[in-house]
Parts: structure tokens; sequence; C-alpha cells
């Protein structure tokens, strides 16, 4: 029998179970059933702690009163606490109120309002209105700002109990959208457009698309921010611009979501069945990966809808698309007024600037970039400059008109930079993908006011590398149109040899060049420069054989660890331009290149090919006296006989290069020796000795800085432990061996070490996390040589006979995530299968 009910003023409490369909799916029904009944239990004796009469439950969901509100909120802090460790979270909203007892319950609008507090909220969080908040002193709230309940008018003050971190409520008035410095001037029929075609055709997405320059962020935050109350959850702004790797949108979003991982599933589990709205700025650089990344995504979570910005459709089902055109004449005349800012212009010179917005084919970009001017020129000086290079700049007859009228905007702008300003310009175009303040003095010369004052007139833009590091970069389009003034004024050939050189110092300052002379390696900072290190290996190929050779050369670290086939083939073609020029190398370097192409062989599958190059190299470096590099050398030929030859032999070749490390001072060749009689102790059946034998070697090689050796090193340890039967060990040094691969980006190491790590989830029978490490090890696998393909399909054998049908949905799972999303698994904590 149900106790009296409390009257006159009442604390609703109202609780739901997030995601209880997901779960039911994912535990099976005799689990759930089993996690319902102890969650109820739980809250109930929470609830009945203090004071709480159960009112109604249905389904998984309950509604209890309480006489206090500080007894609600102590209840519903309680229950929050004893579900901690359990598989179900709960939402929970309070409210209070004076509603009207009768004999079926409660009657009233109060009743409403806490159900639909406790709806805004995601599992483990506490909700509380603003009439409960006053009820309560010296308990812990947040407030987190008004916003709408469905079938209320008007926003509600919600606080949050704690100050524990949620995402964005599940609410339309939950909005997480940038606030521009400078207000949306404008666009009215084409915000119209946009939001009849949403509500009348309903896309999963819809994409503003245009040319550079025509306002598709600001457009694409407007829109949003008028559909916000037709969402149910959230809606939330991710910026794409900084990234160059498509298959990092899917963790951008995840992020930004607070999902589990980088996967569409655990993106779908973070939004519910609630509506979300994302808008994904900047894409065109992403294209086409990221298009089916994103369709992969919007299949997973029915309830996701997104608006894209981007220069180019993407071409994907469930898409629809809004071309966004120049702006309207008045539209246009008042976004010029507005940006200039000054109390000298005045609707009197508005012929002028109506004629001056018409001849930059009123874009947005172009007119701001124009009325920022008007500090020092007048609009019909503006015009007077203009001139007719908007005519003389046009594109060829088959360009896109979008970009010929870019290349107007870009080309105007231009001419109203000073020469200094116009030279570093230009000359910033050396550059593939940016640089640091650093390398902008050494190509270009750069003075920081300039640099400065590029940035500030929106030519050139600022970002903060992976390293920290400040970097200077510009769009595309205005990249090419720098590169044309740079041919233009006869210095591309310079600028291009200026670049090099300073790739090459670049590389060497990085310490990769297998020499055992340098303290330590840094891939990170070549990771950073990739393009632009490529950029100076094709440009060397054509003008400067020589310093093509040294920056290979100063590059191997990173070519052999990386991509050796790459490596390789760029020596090659090097070595073959020598020929054909019939060029001398000096001695040491043409050694050196021998060293790297061995390298770049060996690795990459053709052992015979390596060992070949591997002697001449040897030949060469013995015939120079250079007795470190010989060693060095030796010491790959003993891991060559450790891995090949007889046990004899690779003993006495692993003990001399241990020798001639240590009277050498060489950590680097340690390692190598280390690591070859490691693997003798394995042919051996020597576990113990092969054990520390790897351990030492990969303590010396992070020690002098080896960090791809290191990462080698761990993975052995990885397949010896595993192999071992000691699960635990071989997880950590799985995880720390997938780590390292992943700081320098060494794909093989990453491949052996997901596959190690997915056998020992299988072994515990952590079956969907097994599942989804080998699919992302398959998405990537066919890049491997075939000798290392060959042996990861030897070490994933369990991985690929496993037939349970929950394994392969799994695995399914895990190649659509790819390569990046098996990694975040890996390093994450596993988790027991339920």
């Amino acid at each position: 029998m149900r106790a009296q009910l409390p009257s006159g003023t009442v604390t609703f409490l109202f609780t739901d179970i997030e995601a209880s369909t997901r779960l039911l799916h994912a535990v099976g029904p005799e689990a759930y059933a089993e996690a319902l009944s102890e969650h109820r239990r739980k809250l109930r004796a929470a609830f009945e702690g203090h004071d709480g009469v159960e009112v109604d439950t249905q389904g998984d969901a309950f509604f209890v009163a309480f006489p206090t509100a500080p007894g609600a909120v102590a209840a519903a802090d309680a229950g929050q606490r004893a579900l901690e460790d359990g598989p179900i979270r709960v939402r929970m909203g309070l409210h209070t109120g004076t509603p009207t007892v009768t004999g079926e319950g409660y009657v009233g609008v109060d009743v409403h309002r806490g159900a639909r507090v406790a709806a805004l909220a995601h599992g483990g969080q506490v909700l509380v209105t603003e009439a409960t908040a006053a009820l309560l002193d010296g308990v812990g709230l947040t407030d987190l700002g008004r916003h709408h309940l469905k079938d209320f008018d008007g926003p509600t003050r919600v606080h949050q109990l704690g100050t524990a971190s949620f995402p964005p409520l599940r609410t339309p008035g939950a909005i997480d959208l940038p606030n521009p410095a400078t207000g949306f001037i404008g666009r009215e029929p084409d915000l119209h457009r946009a939001v009849t075609l949403w509500i009348e055709q309903s896309p999963r997405i819809l994409t503003v698309a245009g040319p550079g320059g025509i306002g598709k962020t600001r457009f694409a935050i407007e829109l949003a921010r008028i559909l916000a109350d037709e969402a149910d959850g959230a809606t939330v702004f991710v910026p794409l611009a900084p990234l160059r790797d498509p298959d990092l949108v899917l963790a951008a979003i995840a992020a930004k979501l607070a999902a589990s991982s980088a996967l569409p599933t655990a993106v779908a589990a973070a939004v519910g069945t609630r509506r979300t709205h994302l808008v994904l700025d900047n894409l065109e650089h992403l294209l086409p990966r990221a298009a089916r990344t994103l369709a992969a995504l919007v299949a997973e979570a029915p309830s996701l809808r997104l608006i894209v910005t981007s220069r180019e459709p993407l071409r994907i089902q469930g898409e629809a698309e809004l071309d966004l055109p120049p702006l309207r004449e008045d539209d246009a005349l008042a976004l010029f007024l507005a940006r200039a800012r000054d109390e000298r212009l005045t609707r009197g010179e508005t012929t002028a600037i109506a004629r001056l917005c018409s001849r930059l084919d009123r874009l947005p970009l172009a007119i701001e970039l124009a009325a920022a001017r008007t500090k020092i020129l007048t609009p019909e000086q503006l015009l007077d400059r203009l001139g007719r290079r908007l005519d003389l700049l046009g594109g060829t007859r088959d360009a896109e008109e979008r970009h010929a009228t870019l290349r107007a905007t870009i080309a105007w702008s231009h001419d109203l930079l000073d020469e200094p300003e116009r030279e570093l310009f230009r000359r910033l175009s050396a550059f593939a993908s940016g640089c640091t303040l650093e390398s902008a003095e050494a190509v270009c010369d750069a003075e920081l006011d300039v640099l400065a004052s590029l940035v500030d007139k929106s030519l050139v833009r600022r970002r903060t590398g992976d390293l920290g590091e400040e970097r200077f970069w510009m769009l595309e389009t205005i990249l090419e149109f720098a590169a044309e003034h740079l041919r233009e004024a006869g210095e591309s050939d310079e600028l291009a040899r200026r670049h090099a050189r300073r790739m090459l110092a670049v590389a060497r300052s990085a310490g990769l060049e297998d020499d055992d002379l340098s303290a330590g390696q840094n891939h990170a900072v070549v990771v950073a420069e990739r393009d632009d290190m490529l950029r100076a290996l094709d440009w060397c190929l054509d003008h400067d054989v020589g310093l093509g050779v040294e920056l290979v050369v100063a590059l191997e670290g990173y070519l052999v660890a990386v991509d050796p086939a790459e490596g390789a083939g760029l020596v090659g073609r090097l070595l073959g331009r020598r020929d054909e020029l019939e060029l001398e190398l000096e001695p040491g370097l043409e050694a050196a290149a021998l060293r790297v192409m061995s390298g770049g062989l060996y690795r990459s599958g053709d052992r015979e090919g390596g060992l070949d190059f591997m002697r001449r190299s040897l030949a060469a470096f013995e015939a120079l006296g250079d007795e470190r590099r010989v060693a060095s050398l030796e010491g790959r030929l003993a891991l060559d006989a450790s891995y090949f030859g007889d046990v004899q032999d690779a003993r006495a070749r692993a003990q001399h290069a241990s020798k001639r490390a240590t009277e050498l001072g060489m950590p680097r060749l340690e390692t190598q020796a280390l690591s070859a009689l490691a693997s003798i102790a394995v042919r051996e059946g020597d576990l113990d000795a092969a054990r520390e034998l790897l351990h030492r070697s990969a303590v010396v090689a992070r020690g002098c800085g080896f960090t791809w050796w290191e990462a080698g090193a761990l993975v052995e340890l990885l397949e010896l432990e595993l192999n071992a039967g000691d699960l635990d060990v071989a997880e950590r040094v799985g995880r720390e061996a997938l780590r390292v691969a992943r700081s320098i980006e060494e794909r093989l190491v990453t491949l052996f070490a997901l596959v190690g790590i997915a056998r020992i989830a299988l072994e515990r029978t952590q079956v969907d996390r097994a599942g989804r490490l080998w699919g992302g090890v398959l998405a990537d696998m066919e890049r491997a040589p075939p000798p290392q393909r060959d042996a990861l399909e030897r070490d994933a054998l369990p991985l690929a006979t496993e037939e349970d049908a929950r394994f392969l949905d799994a695995v399914a799972v895990g190649r659509a995530g790819g390569l990046e999303a098996a990694v975040e698994l890996g390093l994450a904590d596993a988790q027991t299968d339920p």
C-alpha cells in the first residue's frame, strides 16, 4: 500500500535510464533484467531513506515525492552514488511546487515541469530547477543557465547538483556555438530558404556550399541558432580547419559530444534518441574520405543531423545542398558600413560603396577586406586603386566562375599591400603547409612586423601546431595566388633552394640519421613538416640531386620507420638521377644513401636487396675508415643473422656488436645487439633471458632517444609475454608499444601491437573489444609490405579463425572505424565484456 502523498510544498524527483534500449541490446535480456532489478532496489533504498514516497513507476522510470527539497536532493545523490559501479546510468530531475493531491495522485503543471527537467539530463547527472535550488542551503550547485523545456513557453533556469562535467543539456536551449565578435548582417532570404529546406525535406546532412569568402561559416552558425529550438538535444559546433587527416573527423566529433571513443557507435550512444545538431565547419580539404565517415556516422545515429560548410558538396545519400549566393546589394552595403566603423562614412557615400561592393561581386570576405582599408582610403580611392584589376586577373575560360571571383578578391587586396608586405606574401608560398616563424625568417627573410601585418589583413593565418609552436599558413587559393607572383618575380628557384636547405636543417635537428652520433631522435619535428619535406625532395630531384641525397639521409630514421618503401623509392630515384647526370657524390654521403636504401628495402620486405645495399654501404664506410658507421652496419648484420642465420654465427656477431657499442659509446648499436641476443635466446628456448634482453633493449633505446627501436623491442616483448601466458604484463607492454609507435606514426609496430592486444582481449573473453581491435587492423593491413602482412596474419591466427557472431559484428564495427579508432581503443583501459 502506497504511503500518504506529501501535500503543500512538495519536491518531485523523476528518474530515467539513459540509453536503455542500447543497453538491453548490448547485454542481453537476462543480464538486463538482473541489472534493472538491482537498479530499482538501490534507488528505492535511497528514496525511502530520505522520506520519499513512490508516486509512480513506469518501465525503468521513477516518480517520487518528498516533503522537503534537501531530502529530495540527498536521495538523488545517494541514488547516483549507489549506481556508480553498475552498468546502468540514470538521469534525474527535481522540481518544487504546490500541486493538487487527488485520489489518483498529483495534478498540476509542476508535475510536468519536473518530468521535463529530468529529460534534459544525462546519465549520472542530477538537475534542479530554480524553485528547488531556492530551498537548498549550503548544497553545491552549478548554474547551467536558462533552457527551454518541451511544451513550456519561455526558458527555465536549471542547476546541476555537483561540479562534474557533462555534455550540453539535452534541450533546444543547449547551444555550443561560437559567438563572433561582429554581428550577423543580412541573408534573410537565404536563411528562409535554408530553414524551409531543413523542415520540408528533413535532410540528414545540409551542406552549405560556395566559394571561399562567401560567408559559409557565419551563415551556418546563424542557421544553427535558428534551428536550435527544433532540436531535442544539443547544438554543437565542430571546427575542422585545423585537421589534416580525414580519419580525425570522427575523433573531433566524439570529443565535442563526450563520446566514449571515436567510433560511430560510441557517438550514437552519446547522442542517444534526442535529435542533436552538429555544425561541421570547413570540410572541403578532408574530402572524399570524410564524406564516407559522415555517411557511416549518420547511418549509425538516426537522431543526428549535420550542417556542413564546404567548397563542394559531399555527394552522399541523405545530403541536401544549399548553394550560398553573394550578398544582396543592401546587405553588402550594410556589411561594408558596419565593418568600416568610420564616422566619416555616411549614407551620402553609398553610391561609391555600392559600386565598390558590386566590383567585389558582393563577397563578404572581399567587402570586409575593403572596409578595413577605409582608415586610410576613401571608397572612391579604393575604387580608383581597384581599377581594371578584376577583369585583368579573371580566370581561364574553363575555370569555375567562383574561383575567378576569389582570384579577383585576392588580387585587389594584394595590390593594397606595400612592397615589404608583397615580398613576404609571395615568398611564403614556398611552404606547402605553413611554417614556423623561424622557418619564415630563414627562407623568406621575414620580419615580425610585416608577418603580423599579413596576419591582420587575413592573407596569412596563424594556428598552434602539434608541438605547441606558432605556425603561419595560407588558404590554398591564396597560396596559389602568391605562388604565381613568386614565379612572376623570378624568385621561385632561389626560394625553393632556400626552402630545401631549411628542410635539411630541420631534418638534421631531429637527429634521425642512423649514425649513433646525435643525442636523441625527435620524429615529431619531421612529422610537423612532412609535406614540406616531400616538396623539397621533389624539387631536389630536378634541381639539386646532392642536396636531395643529404635530405633523405637526414630523414633516415623517419623514412625507414614510417614508410620504408617510400624511403627506398626516394633514394632510388635520387641515385638514378645522379647516374643520368653523371654526378659524383661525396663518398661518405653516398655510403649513407646506400644505408638508407638498405633499411628501406629490408623493412619493406626485400631482405636480399636490403642485404646487398647494406654490404655495399659497409664496404664504402670501411674504405673511409669510419669505425662508428661500420660498427652500426655490423650491428644490422648481427640482427639479420639472429633472425635468419645459424645460432653460433649470430651470437658471435651480436657479442662483437655489443663490445663495439661499449668501446665506441654507441647506445643505439647496443640496442641492436641486445635484440639480436634476445632473438637467439628465443630460438634456444630461454624465455627468461629473452625477456630480460628485450627489456634492456627497450630501456637503452628510450634512454638514447631511439624511439622507433624502443617501439619494436616492446612489441617483441609483448609477443613473448603473450605466448608465455602472462596477459597482464603483455597488455601493459603492448599498450606502451602502441603509445610509442603512434608518437612517431610507425604503422607496422602499431599493427603488431594492436594484434597482440586483441589476442589478449579474446583470451579474456572480451569479445567486442577483440573484434573491434582486429577490425581496425584489417582496415589498414593492406598497406603493410607482403612479408610483414604475412607475419601479421600468422600472429592474428586466433583472431582470423574466430567465428563467434558477436565477434564478427564487432570486427565490422572496427573495420568501419579504421586504424585510429582501434588505436584509441587499444590505449584505453580494458573493460570486461558483460
